[in-house]
């Protein structure tokens, strides 16, 4: 038996914003690899002239820090421990929550435990953290350790052991997690301009599909270990 750690994150996940796309994923990893590959993560910042406790998003993703979120994807796909699970919703515009008789909450946390039970295994033991949001994230936590349980009969919490926000800054991996989702739903989103298309962006979403050998547009088999990829349509409900 193993236990392994998860940490997810999620972006333009609000019913009503600028964004056609909606992406959930997690970068997991066993539980006694976290520290190395922490450290890791922090030996590539500072060979990169960035301090150790800097935070790498996405959003700051720029022409003169553009080498150290390429070291940072190369690394994800050297390391044999660090997986990837994303799910897209290429277009929530389209969602019609009263059909299905659900609100945006529910169907959310649907769709969150939809991108992490196809790598839960009940033999495995399982740690999620989220990345804090707001002050809302305790109660989202709670809501989605509840979710998991009843949905996996898990209710002595027996696989997944936790569910617990943390912040993205203060841990290594989830940066790579916010990373992998930001590039997931940036090659899927519709702009209304091409100034938008950051050209930095664009290499580093293009250096994983050399890596992974997928588009980032289309699921992946479910039996994918390093980038498993998730398109949802409303049909999946």
């Amino acid at each position: 038996m193993t236990e392994y750690n998860f940490y997810c994150d999620e972006s333009c996940h609000l019913e009503h914003d600028d964004s056609n796309v909606m992406v959930l994923g997690a970068v997991w990893c066993p539980k006694e690899n976290r520290h190395e590959i922490n450290e890791r993560i922090k030996q590539i910042k500072v060979q990169n002239g960035i301090p150790a406790k800097a935070e790498l998003k996405w959003t700051k993703i720029a022409p003169a820090k553009l080498q150290v979120y390429i070291d940072l994807i190369q690394y994800f796909f050297e390391e044999k421990n660090l997986h990837f699970r994303g799910l897209l919703v290429p277009d929530k515009r389209k969602l019609n929550h009263s059909a299905y008789n659900q609100t945006h909450d529910e169907w959310y946390y649907k769709m969150y435990f939809g991108m992490l039970k196809a790598m839960l295994i009940p033999t495995e033991r399982y740690n999620i953290f989220i990345d804090i949001k707001d002050t809302h994230s305790s109660k989202k936590a709670q809501k989605l350790c509840q979710v998991i349980s009843n949905s996996m009969y898990d209710f002595s919490k027996s696989i997944v052991k936790q569910v617990k926000p943390i912040r993205s800054e203060e841990v290594q991996i989830m940066q790579i997690t916010d990373v992998l989702i930001g590039a997931f739903g940036f090659h899927n989103r519709f702009f209304s301009d091409n100034g938008h298309r950051s050209e930095a962006k664009q290499k580093i979403v293009r250096l994983i599909q050399e890596k992974s050998g997928y588009t980032l547009q289309k699921s992946t088999l479910l039996r994918e270990d390093k980038l498993n990829l998730f398109v949802w349509k409303a049909s999946d409900v």
